[in-house]
């Protein structure tokens, strides 16, 4: 077995233009790298501002293996920090979510820290009197994570200040978040709920994938899709369809739905697929949301967003998000072979209770633990994950529609069925993985 640290030219070889190699998928020792170097050097998504909205509201999240809190600050700022106590290392926070007031305590032996991370109080300080203490790191406090922006509500980090500041790694990109905002009539979402959660059997990157290719829901989703609409055509008469066959059939569109709809793929490595139209444009009318969108942005602009109707916008490497519906996926890797996928449903505000009730509904169909539609991909990632141990080939072909010139534009708009997508993710994957690994092989 090849070993990858400290060896980027190994790592490299593993990436070529038209196939990956299978080590990206079943690899430990690679998988350990990309949290040390690709999650690291890259904008991960953290969490949405409406799940703290006020001072000393937290989340917790774990990114490129480290455990992180992200807090509202007394001026409204938010800041994030790696959830570890100066003294000895103990998580300080041990809660998804919380109010920790005006500073955090740790469990353990009751250090304290502002909401900044600021060291605030040392038990018994005397006793560190003359030891070297106040020189010491563990009186700077908390580690900040140095890098941190809000999008629209979207909190992103980036661990390491290696990488490309946010405007230029998402560029226009970011229009899908927009998009997804203004489709609020006050044009600000709020979190609606819980996250539903599942583990994934196999490498992130295979969920990841999956998110713009349209070659697989016309085999992959026929036993639920289309049998939900076999049966409802056997039945239905001229009855117009409820909200839940509406969601389910169009997942058995056809090829050449697919490959009209159309995929735009941006220079490092982001996507979506749906820009002629999606698996959401046949979507029955909302009348009084489409009548609230009006008076909010104006009829012309109302019709122009509302006709956006983007499906997956992946936002590498952590992100997901479906426009049209309000709805996002956070991939969390635990391992080369386990992933933890969560699914956020979001409330328009200004937007009728009838809208959140779709969005809903979709996330429940399609992308929760007790899916339909999400467990028919499911079985294929673990079939996947099983296959690539199989001897004789070591490649993954990612030939459909190559183009050597590929991957130099800041923007392309392909046909629907194109593979751009995950040679780009893989472009993205080998930048961002060798700019640091050059640093730590010298």
């Amino acid at each position: 077995m090849n070993s990858y640290r400290k060896n980027p030219d190994a790592v490299r070889a593993l990436v070529q233009p038209e196939q990956v190699h299978r080590d990206l998928y079943i690899n430990e020792e690679l998988f350990q790298l990309e949290q040390e170097h690709y999650f690291a050097n890259t904008w991960n998504y953290v969490g949405h501002d409406s799940q703290i909205p006020n001072a000393g509201d937290f989340l917790t999240n774990d990114i490129a293996g480290q455990p992180l809190i992200i807090v509202r600050q007394k001026n409204g700022d938010i800041k994030a920090m790696k959830n570890r106590c100066a003294h000895k290392g103990c998580q300080l926070v041990s809660a998804e979510c919380g109010n920790t007031g005006k500073f955090f305590r740790c469990p353990y032996h009751a250090w304290t820290y502002k909401t900044d991370g600021s060291l605030l109080s040392v038990p018994l300080k005397n006793g560190y009197e003359g030891t070297g203490l106040d020189e010491s790191q563990a009186k700077q406090g908390l580690t900040k994570v140095p890098n941190v922006r809000v999008y629209r509500g979207f909190i992103f980090v980036k661990l390491s200040d290696s990488g490309l500041d946010f405007e230029e790694y998402f560029g226009d990109s970011l229009s899908s978040i927009d998009n997804m905002v203004d489709r609020s009539p006050e044009g600000e979402l709020e979190v609606a709920g819980g996250c539903l959660k599942y583990i994934h059997e196999c490498n992130w990157k295979m969920f990841v994938e999956n998110l713009n290719d349209t070659m697989h829901p016309m085999v992959t989703h026929e036993a639920s899709a289309g049998t939900a609409r076999e049966v409802w055509a056997e039945t239905a008469g001229d009855q117009p369809a409820p909200m839940a066959v509406e969601i389910l059939a169009p997942f058995m569109s056809d090829y050449k739905f697919f490959e009209d709809s159309g995929i735009r793929a941006y220079r490092h490595g982001h996507s979506y697929d749906g820009v002629h139209g999606s698996i959401h444009s046949g979507y029955s009318g909302m009348p009084e949301y489409d009548k609230a969108m009006v008076a909010a942005h104006g009829e012309e602009r109302a019709k122009e967003i509302l006709g956006d109707s983007r499906h997956n916008t992946a936002y590498l490497p952590n992100l997901t998000i479906k426009g049209a519906i309000q709805a996002i996926r956070v991939a969390k890797p635990i391992s080369a072979d386990r992933t933890i996928i969560e699914s956020w449903t979001f409330r328009p505000k200004g937007a009728p209770d009838e809208l959140l009730q779709r969005n809903v509904l979709y996330t429940r169909l399609i992308n929760g633990p007790f899916s339909m539609v999400g467990n028919d991909d499911l079985h294929n990632y673990r079939q996947i994950q099983k296959g690539l141990y199989a001897s004789g080939n070591e490649w993954i072909s990612l030939h459909r529609n190559y183009d050597p010139n590929e991957g130099q534009a800041d923007e392309e708009t392909v046909i629907g069925t194109s593979e751009l997508p995950m040679r780009g993710l893989y472009r993205s994957w080998l930048e961002h993985m060798v700019m640091t690994m050059e640093e730590d092989s010298k």
